[in-house]
């Protein structure tokens, strides 16, 4: 006879694992009571020099003898088990079933064993600290809050908390009496560190003679203490607002490797200088790639701190003005672009560097819409000002008032550029400049790669896809400001605490860039991105999603018939697999929900062994 006896992890209230045989004689009762009816009973045997034995036996009658032989032996059970199965083979009730439950907290768990599975799985725990550390704990729970719920520090730390937790995140990484003040000690910890981690991530993700993505961004501030808050030109249009600016180096693949913070009013090209003494003296890369947009890598920065340091290259694109020049000296000609939407051509105001000429008809066609939208709008107006000196009443006069409403129009839509306006005193006249229209309009579409690589380590396309790759930088900001990280607004009022929060932020997005990766089969992610490529007519044309993305968008729904989730939704999603806290019969325990079938896939997709 095969007898197991057992509790449903740590419950009072237990079941027992008999032979098929004795199940039999285990069942409810039309009012939901466990009876139990068999030949079973529990027998303290003495032992002579050690506490009685506890045996839990059966006994039977053979013809005219009492049998008897032991099932298990109870001895380590406490007394007040025993005693419940004492009467239980005695057939008496306990407990209905419904009676003795009770759940007494459930905390969303599922999200914070992802994210703290998938930081495992890269080992970015033992990257920022080798050894298990009371702040590294705290800096792990920031960097997983600010992806899963992302908050001030004061919320995040109350999300910790025993009573007025929001996740499973505080019990699972042992912080639950963790307060705000504990988590602006462990951001001035991880400071200390950046330069040490950020290293290791640059070992880990680059490589010499590897692409180096660098772009900069920049986020208002609240409050006017920090001496890092100045104002600056504003990309989150918030006029009147502080902000910091923050430059972040990623891999040719967009993964983020290095975060660094400057005061608001820092000009982007100023911002360069140090991202190179970064890679070559830091990180010890001494032939890299710079890939910056034409606002990062100017004619300056390239002939002051690029090309007198032997080893580095750069992938940059020029400025309108400079294309209008290699126009006038007729080295660039429209007719270049009637069979081919890519050429190379020469310059000698470039000496030994590629110039890699882009036409993309898409972007053509577009910028000549919107034009002529603006050219529409900036003639209804004028006419407004026209009618207005030709009014019988309140006639507008004075070519100083004329010319404030003409100016006013002219500001606005900023073509005007493209229209000839004579003012007098008591009229206006304009009409379009057809001949400046056709010159940009000639230019419509076209941009020019500008590089030092030589063409036998990248070619022209291969140029230009690496130029695109800014993209992939482009979306780490979309993710660390607005959509998944919200890094803004910064409240910190210390310079310190600002690069810190920054620099959570960054290896946050580490670990969503990760996910993100490994994900894509059930997030509306292309993951079939080759795919993609291969659809795309040429490489200045605009990527095209591959088929399997495109019906994952038509349908919401994977292959597989999972629903397709955002990144921020699957998070949710995974949230409601509960951790739940279970009194039964005055005994406490925890038990966590079953994944759903897409919950499990996430899980799966993660190298994640859940539970």
């Amino acid at each position: 006879m095969n007898f197991k006896p057992f509790f449903l992890r740590g419950y009072s209230l237990f079941c027992i694992s008999l032979c098929s045989h004795v199940n039999r004689n285990i069942f409810l009762d039309k009012n939901g009571q466990i009876v139990y009816i068999a030949p079973m009973y529990i027998e303290k045997v003495p032992n002579r020099n050690s506490p009685p034995a506890i045996l839990l036996r059966e006994g039977w009658r053979d013809g005219d003898k009492t049998r008897k032989r032991t099932l298990a032996n109870l001895s380590s059970w406490p007394e007040h088990k025993v005693e419940m199965l004492r009467r239980l083979l005695r057939g008496e009730t306990l407990v209905s079933v419904g009676e003795g439950f009770q759940i007494i907290r459930s905390l969303p768990h599922g999200h914070v064993a992802a994210v703290l599975g998938t930081i495992g799985k890269l080992g970015l725990d033992k990257l920022i600290y080798s050894k298990s550390h009371a702040q590294r704990q705290l800096v792990l729970a920031m960097i997983m809050a600010r992806i899963i719920e992302p908050s001030s520090k004061l919320a995040t730390a109350r999300g910790f908390g025993e009573q007025t937790a929001s996740s499973s995140l505080g019990q699972a990484l042992g912080i639950q009496t963790a307060d705000e003040d504990d988590l602006y000690e462990a951001m001035d910890w991880l400071l200390k560190r950046q330069a040490a981690i950020e290293k290791k991530l640059a070992q880990r993700h680059m490589a010499e003679a590897t692409l180096v993505l660098y772009d900069v961004s920049s986020t208002y501030f609240e409050g006017r203490s920090c001496p890092l808050a100045q104002f600056g030109h504003n990309r989150d249009g918030q006029k009147g607002k502080l902000q910091i600016v923050f430059g972040l180096l990623c891999n040719q693949q967009g993964c983020p490797v290095a975060v660094e913070v400057f005061e608001g009013n820092q000009g982007d090209p100023k911002t360069l200088a140090k991202q190179i003494e970064k890679v070559r003296e830091r990180f010890g890369l001494k032939r890299v790639v710079f890939v910056g947009d034409r606002g990062m890598l100017t004619g300056a920065r390239i002939a002051e701190e690029l090309k007198p340091v032997e080893g580095l290259d750069w992938i940059t694109a020029l400025r309108a003005p400079s294309i209008r020049s290699l126009v006038q000296q007729g080295v660039l000609q429209p007719t270049l672009f009637d069979k081919m939407d890519l050429a190379e051509i020469s310059s000698p105001e470039y000496p030994g560097e590629r110039l890699i000429v882009c036409r993309n008809p898409f972007l053509a066609e577009e910028r000549q819409r919107k034009r002529e939208e603006l050219l529409q709008a900036t003639e209804q107006e004028l006419d407004k000002v026209v009618k207005a000196t030709l009014r019988d009443k309140r006639k507008l006069k004075g070519a100083d008032k004329i010319g404030l409403r003409v100016g006013s129009v002219l500001n606005r839509y900023k073509v005007g550029k493209h229209f000839r306006v004579e003012i007098a005193e008591d009229s206006l006249r304009y009409e379009r400049d057809e001949q400046k229209i056709g010159q940009e309009a000639a230019l419509d579409g076209i941009y020019v790669i500008r590089t030092s690589v030589p063409d036998q380590i990248l070619n022209a396309q291969e140029t230009v896809r690496a130029y695109k790759g800014l993209s992939a930088v482009e979306r780490a900001f979309r993710s660390m400001k607005t959509v998944d990280l919200k890094v803004r607004p910064i409240h910190h009022h210390l310079a310190k605490r600002v690069r810190a929060h920054v620099f959570l932020c960054m290896l946050a997005y580490y670990v969503e860039w990760h996910m993100r990766q490994a994900l894509a089969p059930i997030l509306f992610d292309d993951d079939d991105k080759p795919e993609g490529e291969a659809l795309r007519e040429s490489i200045v044309a605009p990527a095209q999603r591959s088929q399997k993305a495109l019906r994952k968008a038509q349908t919401k729904r994977t292959e597989e018939g999972f629903p397709v989730h955002s990144f921020q939704s699957l998070l949710r999603d995974l949230g409601t697999i509960t951790k739940n806290k279970v009194m039964m019969v005055g005994e406490i325990v925890e038990q966590v929900t079953t994944p759903t079938a897409v919950q499990q896939r996430a899980f799966d997709l993660l190298r994640i062994r859940f539970r």
